[in-house]
């Protein structure tokens, strides 16, 4: 007999065959909604809503050194970015380079954010600039923020400051307030204010001039694709089930297939027409999202350093206890 659960995610190509049904869990009625990241990292952490859920990497091992252990993870990695090379700056501010970020006021939605994490460990190993550097003014409320649902207390020496409930990291950043924004989103939700697309205005521009070329010159150097988002289920279910995490797996490395499968079979058409050169189909068969532990140890150990260096965790978090047992090997 089946077992009904509840699943919510963000919609995308690796995403959409589990909510669609092509891709299935043995075993499992998966009742799935699809819910922004924002809101639906805070309605997990704060309420529980869902038995299965995508969940911010960062927060994740927050709420468990703190010891919340309603959550275990599963190594289930849809979405990835070189959030640093996307750090937006005013053109009045007298940045230019990364190192020029040391003493200036900076906008981020959520301190502990798992992109911002990521920004801020890049521009201190790779620039020398540390968070107590810099001067961070946060836009979500306690009331509606991860941090709020984990006990959030900025680190030792760094200084945060909450942005009033009538500004926002946007309003911030147009009149002046604020130098620069790590990890800015530019759409208003049930947690975020900000509702203006920042990249488009006249007074904005990236850190990095070439957001493509800082991107590929990190990974060159470091072999690391960001991770933010992971995936959790309740730990009494997957104590209860030991079956269950594994066939969730499956099911998300099933619909990691299906994508893959989709995004080849639109190439013909580019390459037939002369849209993309013949060798490119070399490249786009090449898998780059990968679940799992043996192909992302590096990558969430060094979240893991970098959540310890910055404060937000008070040891080392070992991915033996952020995930379910039976998926290390995967």
């Amino acid at each position: 007999m089946k077992i009904t659960l509840s699943i919510a995610f963000s919609e995308n190509p690796r995403t959409r065959p589990v909510l669609d049904g092509r891709a299935n869990a043995d075993g499992v009625d998966l009742v799935p909604s699809v819910v922004g990241p924002s809101e639906l990292f805070w309605r997990q952490l704060r309420f529980g809503d869902f038995d299965v859920a995508e969940m911010s990497f960062s927060s994740l091992m927050i709420a468990q050194a703190r010891g919340d252990d309603r959550f275990i993870g599963l190594p289930i990695f849809t979405t990835r970015r070189f959030f640093h090379s996307h750090v937006l700056v005013r053109k009045a501010s007298g940045i230019d380079t990364p190192e020029q970020m040391k003493g200036k006021r900076v906008g981020v939605t959520e301190y502990q954010q798992t992109g911002a994490l990521w920004t801020r460990g890049a521009l201190e190993h790779e620039w020398g600039v540390r968070s107590q550097d810099m001067e961070f003014f946060m836009e979500r409320t306690p009331e509606r923020s991860h941090g709020g649902a984990t006990g959030f207390t900025p680190p030792p020496g760094v200084t945060v400051h909450q942005i009033p409930e009538d500004k926002s990291v946007a309003s911030m950043m147009l009149s002046g307030e604020l130098d620069a924004a790590i990890h800015y989103r530019g759409h208003a939700t049930l947690v975020n204010r900000s509702n203006v697309n920042l990249r488009a205005h006249p007074d904005i521009r990236t850190l990095f001039p070439d957001v493509r070329a800082e991107g590929i010159r990190y990974l060159a150097k470091t072999g690391i694709h960001p991770i933010n988002h992971g995936m959790v289920i309740r730990r009494e279910l997957a104590q209860k089930h030991p079956w269950l995490a594994l066939n969730l797996m499956k099911a998300f490395n099933t619909a990691n297939e299906i994508a893959e499968a989709e995004r080849m079979e639109h190439v013909d058409y580019h390459i037939d027409t002369g849209l993309l050169p013949a060798e490119a189909r070399d490249a786009l068969a090449k898998q780059v999202v990968h679940h799992g532990i043996l192909a992302n140890r590096k990558t969430l150990e060094t979240a893991a350093q970098h959540s310890l260096e910055q404060g937000l965790t008070p040891r080392l978090m070992k991915l033996e206890e952020i995930f379910a047992e039976s998926t290390m090997e995967m």
